[in-house]
């Protein structure tokens, strides 16, 4: 089978075109052909060596195909059915063999392009929103970064749950996308502190709640934002780590709380993880949730999708096809 294989780290250039056999399914796992794998900054991370993997490595870590053979006792799939998936390697490729615990249906009027985009950013908005800190109807909250795949995710689920939905972007371009989302306010970042309108929209008495990727360079702001028991989801570090804290200052800003929450630990079980994206699945066939695929590759192209995804060209989904 053809698969996009690094076996040396560094720029898009170490992403190179093999053939290598197509993986058995062993016990508990099932052989997925593979229609679309999506693209996300981990696979970026995993090519330039940030983080540590044995090479040679397949990359991709999200995908949705048809199950075309089973290992033993797999008992919930069958050949033939449409699944989705996250989690492990080897999703840049036209087979692989994945664990049936990680797979979920693809129900009928869902794509294979609406099932592979949504596996990573949609389960995460979904925790967001409803378990790392569960909105409720009338909070206000604040998302950064909300032109991403992500932060429009959680904007639109934000809005669902009944939120007045701040969010901060760096251009017009960018403003125009989180307000399309639903965002209520649309703060550039670049150009106003995003706590002062905070301050102003809540007549000063602060956020339930602040959803943060950005990490270092937002992180004391984020807490400033807060109401009294506010809490800050920093589930990201686009800017960098956050440094060190002192965890005494969380109550002498009002008793706050600081979570980071990853997504694994939120779909740790089959059921969970299944519940989770039975919301989304069912969201995206209402037209409740909009998604936004950009742009689909061809396999061979996957050095392109990683040049556009890295400068940023893009700001919706980006994904492979086989």
């Amino acid at each position: 089978m053809k698969a996009i294989q690094i076996s040396s780290t560094g720029a898009p250039d170490v992403l190179t075109m093999v053939e290598i056999p197509i993986p058995e399914p062993a016990q508990g796992e099932a052989l997925i052909e593979i229609a679309r794998s999506g693209v996300n900054f981990i696979d970026i991370y995993y090519r330039e060596g940030r983080y540590p993997a044995h090479l040679p490595l397949v990359l991709g870590q999200e995908a949705a195909g048809t199950v075309v053979g089973l290992g033993e006792g797999v008992e919930h799939f069958k050949v033939g059915d449409r699944v989705a998936w996250r989690g492990g390697f080897g999703t840049y490729a036209e087979y692989a063999a994945v664990s049936s615990g990680k797979l979920v249906a693809i129900p009928e009027g869902i794509t294979f392009d609406q099932a592979a985009a949504v596996m990573t950013q949609g389960l995460t908005a979904h925790y967001l929103t409803h378990s790392a800190y569960p909105i409720k109807s009338g909070d206000n909250v604040l998302i950064h970064a909300g032109a991403g795949g992500t932060g429009r995710l959680v904007i639109q689920m934000a809005k669902m749950r009944g939120a007045y939905v701040l969010t901060t972007v760096s251009s017009e371009k960018k403003a125009e996308i989180a307000r399309e989302a639903g965002a209520d306010e649309v703060i550039m970042y670049t150009e106003e502190s995003f706590n002062k309108r905070a301050r102003v929209v809540t007549s000063d008495k602060g956020l339930a709640v602040v959803y943060d990727s950005v990490g270092r360079s937002t992180f004391e702001e984020s807490l400033t934002c807060l109401s009294r028991r506010g809490v800050l989801v920093l589930y990201g570090a686009s800017s960098g780590p956050v440094p060190a804290f002192d965890l005494f200052r969380l109550a002498q800003a009002g008793s706050l709380y600081v979570t980071r929450p990853v997504l694994n630990d939120y779909v740790a079980t089959p059921s969970e993880l299944n519940d989770r994206a039975r919301d989304i699945f069912h969201w995206i066939h209402q037209g409740r949730l909009a998604l936004r695929i950009t742009h689909t590759f061809s396999l061979s192209e996957a050095r392109i999708a990683h040049k556009a995804l890295q400068s940023r060209e893009s700001s919706g989904k980006l994904l492979l096809r086989t």
